[in-house]
């Protein structure tokens, strides 16, 4: 079996949503239909669907495939052309490789990768931020509260733009303090999802304002029933507390029947890996790279 691969697009989202739905495991933030949207420029992202499954190639900076995604349980992998001819799986879900390991035995060479494990937390934690482990930012939030008069709102379309311009500023001002071409990456990816907010289904957020302007900004994506993914979070620092204040409004006001939300990954940066951790999540989402042999 050859796959026939084309460009990620808005016009089949309902078909990729049916193969996320038929994972047996809780899908990692990769897979989520606005991750692999917006950053489907940066990595050149292209797509093929095969009974129920939906490989995805990753081509630039170099070839690779990303798992795929569907009902892995009702697929006969050992028989599977495209596999083969494939080679190289990043990204992998830690109970695909399980499954793999069966069916290719010695064929298959699966190796850990730490730096894109996701971080999953409890919602209930971090709207309450109750105990010493988290006096830190409640601190941060109370003073935020107390310092500035805001105004919190979900996210609606006709807010959009006022976001981009925060983006844009707050882009510029990082771009000329720190440049690099992640950050170049991730200012594309961002505004790539919030032209196409209202196209994008299940997509969530919400804004903190100051003086009637817009100083920080989340966007979310439910991944499953009880789990949603944070994908962008911007604030101004000039406002203290600025970040703990979006993160736990937005828990708090639009996500509270959710138990878990995940934060991504740190990408093996030692800053980010600490403030991650720093949130105290219960758990990661574990992905491998698998080369078939």
């Amino acid at each position: 079996m050859s796959l026939t691969f084309e460009p990620i697009s808005l016009d089949r989202q309902k078909e990729y949503h049916d193969s996320l739905e038929g994972c047996p495991q809780l899908m990692t933030s990769d897979f989520s239909f606005a991750n692999v949207y917006g950053w489907a420029d940066h990595y050149g992202l292209e797509w093929a669907f095969n009974k129920g499954l939906c490989f995805i190639r990753q081509t630039k900076p170099e070839t690779v495939y990303w798992a795929p995604v569907g009902p892995w349980e009702n697929y006969n992998w050992a028989s599977c052309g495209a596999m083969r001819e494939t080679g190289r799986f990043i990204r992998v879900p830690e109970a695909l490789t399980r499954m793999w390991s069966i069916a290719f035995g010695n064929n298959i060479v699966i190796e850990e990768s730490r730096e894109h494990w996701d971080y999953i937390y409890a919602v209930e934690e971090l709207i309450s931020l109750k105990g010493k482990k988290f006096h830190k930012k409640k601190n941060l939030l109370n003073q935020f509260k107390k310092n500035y008069l805001y105004q919190y709102e979900p996210m609606a379309p006709e807010c959009v733009e006022e976001v981009l311009e925060m983006q844009d500023e707050w882009y510029k001002w990082y771009e000329e303090n720190n440049p690099s071409e992640a950050l170049k990456a991730e200012n594309h990816a961002i505004t790539r999802v919030l032209h196409n907010i209202d196209q994008i289904c299940g997509l969530m957020g919400a804004t903190l304002r100051v003086d009637g302007k817009v100083i920080a900004y989340t966007v979310a994506e439910p991944l499953c029933e009880d789990s949603l993914v944070i994908h962008f979070e911007k604030g101004d620092i000039r406002y203290k507390g600025v970040y703990q204040a979006i993160n736990q409004m937005f828990l708090e006001n639009e996500a509270a029947e959710y138990t878990n939300v995940n934060r991504e990954q740190d990408l093996g940066d030692e800053g980010l890996r600490k403030a991650k951790l720093s949130y105290n999540p219960v758990f990661f989402l574990k992905k491998f790279e698998a080369t078939i042999l």
